[in-house]
C-alpha cells in the first residue's frame, strides 16, 4: 500500500506530463473511469454530497481502523475529481485523513482551472470526506 504522500506525488507527476489544461481535463475524465464505484444501494440522499452542482454520492466503509471510500457522480468530470480525492485518501485512518492538507490539489493546479461551481463542489467533497473521518475518529475514541 502506497503512502498518501507517494500517491500525491504520483498524481503531481502525472499531471505535470500535460502542458495543456484540455489534456489535464481529459486525464481527469480518465481517472473517473477508475473510480471505485459505489454500490447502488448507497445512491441515496443520505450519501449525496450537498453543495455540488452535479450529483455526487460518497460512501465510507470503516474496516480495521481505515476508511474505504466508494463514489459515483452523474457528471463524468466530477467522477474524476472525486477520484482524485479517493485515490489518495481511501484506505487510511481517520487521523491520517484529517491530517492531510490536500496540498497536491493546488500543486496540480486544479483549483484555478475549475469553474466556481466545480470549485465549490470540490470543497464540499473534501468537507464530507473530513466529516466522515471525524465521525469515525470520535467513534474510535469512545
Amino acid at each position: 500500500m502506497d503512502t498518501m504522500k507517494e500517491k500525491e506525488q504520483q498524481l503531481i507527476e502525472e499531471f505535470a506530463m500535460f502542458d495543456d489544461w484540455m489534456d489535464k481535463y481529459n486525464y481527469i475524465i480518465e481517472l473517473g473511469k477508475d473510480l471505485p464505484m459505489i454500490d447502488e444501494q448507497y445512491k441515496t440522499p443520505e450519501y449525496l454530497i450537498e453543495g455540488c452542482q452535479s450529483q455526487v454520492w460518497l460512501h465510507p466503509e470503516y474496516q480495521e481502523g481505515k476508511i474505504l471510500f466508494t463514489a459515483d457522480s452523474d457528471a463524468i468530470i466530477t467522477k474524476g475529481i472525486v477520484n482524485l480525492l479517493i485515490f489518495v485518501l481511501s484506505g487510511h485512518t481517520p487521523q491520517e485523513i484529517l491530517d492531510n492538507d490536500l496540498s497536491y490539489i493546488d500543486a496540480i493546479g486544479l483549483k484555478e482551472h475549475l469553474s466556481p461551481t466545480r470549485s465549490n463542489g470540490l470543497a464540499s467533497m473534501i468537507k464530507q470526506i473530513k466529516l466522515y473521518a471525524l465521525a469515525y475518529q470520535s467513534k474510535e475514541n469512545q
